[in-house]
């Protein structure tokens, strides 16, 4: 049998018509939810008021991270740490992987470093920390190492390099993915060290590769940058690393 829904009274309809100019919508929607329902009683004020502040608060929560996540340009916008990171033939580090999920090492300003197999998960997992860290209102950008080369490279010659700097600058979470697949001359050795010194300290940036850390020097044309690079990188006092060399997971499971 269908739930018999009551009509709103005038003044239901008047209170709830000024939550909506308050921009209150999801109170007023949960508000006239109430009054519509007979057993509504059956709640106490305690109750019905909490279910009208949480369905807010839900509502805003949802609009402000679907913006951050606009922003993000993730690969995998829907990505999470679901029961796969604990198969076996993962060969996964579960324990810092739970640990970074809790995104403290973000608050710190500290780097992390994806390195491993093809195909083994890098860029979803990185994806899946990035989510975490918006879940808690962290700014987030994800960008492939070329493409972040080539938009330096535009940003000059539109004269908005350093205002495209700044902005980096100001990322909370910036991922770095195909570290090692792009070309560093000398002009993109140092558009590469801007992006990371400026970062450098005071927020949090993840490194993403295929490539093993200790092949990282040869990418640069020029051995100073690849020193000042690297040492803001890699430095073990502000930069945690994960191995990732189990199976592909492009193969059945």
């Amino acid at each position: 049998m269908a739930k018999k829904i009551l009509s709103l009274s005038a003044e239901d309809m008047l209170l709830s018509s000024k939550l909506r100019q308050m921009k209150l919508s999801g109170m007023a929607d949960t508000f006239e939810r109430q009054m519509q329902d007979p057993n509504a009683d059956l709640s106490s004020f305690t109750e019905r008021i909490t279910e009208i502040i949480e369905a807010e608060w839900q509502l805003r929560y949802n609009k402000k991270f679907s913006r951050y996540l606009k922003v993000a340009k993730l690969r995998y916008p829907f990505a999470d740490l679901d029961e796969t990171i604990y198969l076996p033939e993962r060969k996964l580090n579960t324990q810092v992987i739970e640990r970074l999920n809790e995104c403290t090492w973000i608050d710190e300003a500290k780097n992390l470093i994806i390195t491993g197999l093809t195909s083994s998960g890098k860029t979803y997992l990185s994806n899946a920390l990035c989510v975490s860290a918006m879940r808690k209102f962290k700014s987030v950008r994800y960008i492939r190492a070329n493409i972040l080369i080539g938009e330096l490279e535009q940003a000059r010659i539109k004269s908005t390099y350093w205002d495209y700097l700044n902005k980096l600058s100001k990322v909370d979470l910036l991922a770095i993915d195909d570290f090692g697949l792009m070309d560093l001359d000398l002009d993109k050795c140092r558009d590469l060290f801007e992006v990371i010194d400026g970062r450098d300290g005071h927020r949090s940036t993840i490194i993403i590769s295929q490539f093993p850390v200790k092949s990282w020097f040869d990418m640069f044309a020029d051995n100073t940058y690849a020193d000042a690079c690297l040492a803001r990188i890699t430095d073990k006092k502000r930069a945690f690393r994960l191995e990732m060399n189990g199976k592909s997971m492009r193969e059945p499971v």
